[in-house]
């Protein structure tokens, strides 16, 4: 969960009054964070957020706001009328114009302009602090949002926004005194250490400059060191995100935007040009208020809190966290604010009513129902199935249910048979990280990355995991079905067919369950030495001998025999 560092004399200042750490902590809860740690030495607060759908909080500017609101210390901040709406014909003066060579490299940039009095270090650190948690929590480590804040004195507008040639393209980039291209950056920086892979494949790389040709930035990677090293005493900045989603891009740039006007900050909206189609057209006036309403029958929103209450009250509930809501005869619609994006459901609504009321207000009950707890059936299968696969000389092991891409499908399925695999899986929509975008629809990935690191160690090596897998199913209600499976793996160098068969046999032997093997055309085994495992009449897994190019793709060079078996089938 992010977490952020606030100094506690400017927290304080926006909040309008010093509170000790116990009313903070208190306080906290309306923001779903809760006190991490105070450094007085320091004049900071440590504080924990637990809510990662609230970006707007990981700033002190938005957690002033949301606390000073909720405190009735002051009203919804006013002042938020530099935004525009889809449709609004453009008419900022600030440009940014997009060149098409950047449509299959990173598509979207916004901007906007800031002015005011110079900037201090408080607002300086948290403006840096805000652009790190935005990029690296919401942006997905800067590759669906990177930030970056510029000099707006030093730049000639319109800005460009282009693709170029990384070999010949030269710059200083912050931190070195020196110029390099923007290929050895990702090498030789360390910003382009950790973050050039982004774009590192693309023949050409993403380049922010100005009209007269100064270089802003490369993004997603670094900012110049002329333009782009904002200092304390500056007056004038420019601040622009690149990525590849046009919604997370705005309302990062609102939630910048009205923390900068929260501070007492003027902010000069920029229009962006583009020249293919966007969800908001060709041009696009920078902030934008793009959220939509949302609404909920007043009685469904009763029934979820489980107390009954007037549209009167929801909707001061609702003004309590800084959310215009109205009441037309028995819905209720909210608005949401400029830096919210994430009333996607009623439930939305009803959860910010709770908060609102404060969880005093709602009085405890008893739970009506008892129960005796026991294990489930599938459970006391999984456990017999351990001790079973124990006394066949294997040692359990626990992994991961959440995988990449790469580890469950390219690394097992020869080429012409990906599509099939891949169809069959649950992908994450929206991953954080490549690393965990699928759902593992096998065991064997995970146990063939734990062979992959293990070649130091004594063979032969058996290891086996009873866990969870998932697969699509149009059928099923929730569209997909995750079942308990068994898998194991045996490394020596003599593992044939024959030896993972008996086990296959020792197993259901012991489970009390007849079966037989029938031939495997599964392409992660050597045809002809797999079979499909056989109980009641349907199929309930397979073993085999895992197929080289499997071994190459993981960097085994011992062979492996290999079985999965659906418990839940058995």
């Amino acid at each position: 969960m992010p977490k952020i560092e606030v100094f506690q004399s400017e927290l304080f200042a926006r909040l309008g009054k010093k509170l000790s750490n116990d009313e903070l902590e208190s306080l906290l809860e309306c923001a779903k964070a809760e006190l991490d740690g105070v450094d007085n030495e320091n004049d900071l607060f440590k504080i924990e957020l637990n809510d990662t759908n609230r970006p707007d909080l990981w700033s002190t500017a938005g957690l002033a706001r949301q606390l000073a609101v909720y405190s009735g210390t002051r009203a919804r901040l006013p002042g938020y009328n530099f935004f525009a709406r889809p449709g609004d014909a453009p008419q900022a003066g600030y440009r940014i114009q997009v060149d098409p060579a950047v449509g299959d490299i990173r598509p979207f940039v916004v901007g906007f302009a800031v002015s005011g009095a110079p900037i201090d270090e408080a607002s300086l650190n948290d403006l840096i602090q805000t652009q790190e948690k935005l990029c690296w929590n919401f942006g997905q480590k800067r590759r669906a949002i990177a930030m970056g804040v510029y000099r707006r004195d030093l730049i000639t507008f319109p800005v460009q926004y282009t693709a170029v040639d990384p070999d010949t393209t030269r710059f200083q980039p912050l931190g070195l005194e020196s110029e390099l291209s923007m290929r050895e950056m990702l090498s030789e920086h360390p910003k382009g250490q950790e973050f050039g892979h982004i774009v590192a494949d693309y023949p050409k790389f993403p380049l922010l400059t100005d009209a007269g040709g100064e270089i802003l930035s490369f993004p997603p990677v670094i900012n110049s060191n002329r333009i782009g090293a904002v200092e304390t005493g500056d007056r004038e900045l420019f601040v622009e995100l690149t990525g590849t989603d046009l919604h997370s891009l705005l309302l990062a740039a609102s939630i910048v935007a009205c923390d900068l006007a929260d501070s007492g900050f003027t902010i000069h909206p920029s229009v962006v040009e583009y020249p293919y189609d966007t969800p908001f057209g060709r041009e696009i006036q920078v902030p934008m208020y793009f959220q939509q309403p949302q609404t909920i029958e007043l009685d469904a929103a009763n029934r979820l809190l489980g107390v009954t209450l007037s549209g009167e009250d929801a909707v001061a509930a609702l003004g309590r966290m800084g959310v215009p809501a109205s009441v037309s005869g028995t819905v209720l619609e909210v608005r949401p604010p400029e830096y919210r994006n994430d009333f996607l459901h009623g439930v939305d609504i009803a959860e910010d009513i709770m908060i609102g009321k404060g969880m005093d207000f709602f009085t405890p009950e008893m739970p009506r129902d008892f129960s005796v707890g026991r294990l489930t059936p599938a459970e006391e299968l999984a456990r017999k199935v351990k001790m079973l696969m124990v006394g066949l000389g294997f040692q359990e092991m626990i992994f991961n249910y959440l995988g990449s891409d790469k580890d469950y499908f390219l690394r097992m399925y020869p080429e012409e048979a990906l599509g099939g695999a891949r169809a069959g899986a649950v992908h994450i929509a929206n991953p954080m990280s490549e690393n965990y975008a699928v759902v593992r629809p096998s065991i064997l990935p995970s146990l063939l990355g734990a062979e992959s690191i293990s070649a130091s160690a004594a063979y032969p090596h058996r290891i086996f995991e009873v866990g969870k897998v998932a697969r699509r199913d149009a059928a099923d209600v929730q569209g997909s079905v995750t079942e308990n499976t068994l898998g194991w793996v045996h490394t020596e160098a003599d593992t044939d067919f024959t030896q993972v068969s008996s086990q296959l046999a020792a197993l259901l032997y012991y489970l009390g369950k007849e079966h037989h093997l029938e031939p495997s055309d599964d392409p992660r085994f050597i045809h002809g030495r797999a079979g499909t495992v056989m109980v009641d009449g349907r199929a309930v897994g397979v073993v085999g001998e895992l197929h080289p190019r499997v071994l190459d793709a993981w960097g085994v060079h011992v062979p492996i025999t290999a079985g999965e078996i659906c418990l839940d089938r058995l």
